[in-house]
Parts: structure tokens; C-alpha cells; sequence
């Protein structure tokens, strides 16, 4: 009965050896540098601002929270795309409702000044 899940269970131990091999193999033979800058948040030189503390603007959630939603709606696009002609003149007008009631969201968050970022 199990030994349908045997390859799977295999592919797993696999998988964790590897994983115990490649970090076993990055402790003792990879190279340690102990420099000032290795245990600053970031390397790349620019100096951190500020503290983790800091207020984050609401209108950045705002944007990231409205991009993912248009993003979502737009994915409804696709399928509809790959059997408009299956749809006709029915799917055609379904389609043109939803883009109205879409474009109405985005023109209303449009004018109530949501993307503007000051």
C-alpha cells in the first residue's frame, strides 16, 4: 500500500542529506571574516537612518494594498481571453462590465488622491 510514497520519501532523505552535506561542507570549509561591517543590518555601505522604530506612511500599505487588489482583478482577464470567442456577445458585454466597474474603482481612488504620494 505505501509503496506508492517510496520515491517521495526517498526524494526527501535525498534532499536532507544534501542539505546536511551543504551546510556541513559551508562550516569548515568556507572562509570566516570577521570585519566591522559583516555584523552591520546592511553591507551594501549605505548608513541605516533612523530606527526600526520609525512610523511607516500609511499610503505605503495604501498603494501596496490597491496594486494587489487591481492586480487580482486583472487576473480574471486571462481566462476570459482564452474563450472570448467561445462567449460571443454575451461574454463580450460581461467583460466590458467588469472593465466599467473596474476602471470606476480605479478613476474614484484616481480622484480621491490614493497614488498621490507627497
Amino acid at each position: 500500500m505505501f509503496e506508492t510514497y517510496y520515491p517521495i520519501l526517498f526524494l526527501l532523505v535525498l534532499a536532507a542529506v544534501i542539505a546536511c552535506v551543504l551546510i556541513f561542507l559551508s562550516i569548515y570549509c568556507g572562509r570566516r571574516t570577521r570585519l566591522g561591517k559583516k555584523f552591520e543590518p546592511y553591507e551594501c555601505g549605505v548608513e541605516p537612518v533612523g530606527t526600526t522604530r520609525d512610523p511607516v506612511p500609511v499610503k505605503f500599505f495604501l498603494v501596496a494594498i490597491l496594486f494587489i487588489l487591481f492586480d487580482i482583478e486583472v487576473i480574471f482577464l486571462y481566462p476570459w481571453a482564452v474563450i472570448a470567442r467561445d462567449l460571443e456577445v454575451f461574454g463580450f458585454i460581461e467583460m466590458l462590465v467588469f472593465v466599467v466597474i473596474l476602471m470606476v474603482g480605479y478613476f474614484y481612488i484616481l480622484g480621491r488622491g490614493a497614488l498621490k504620494w507627497e
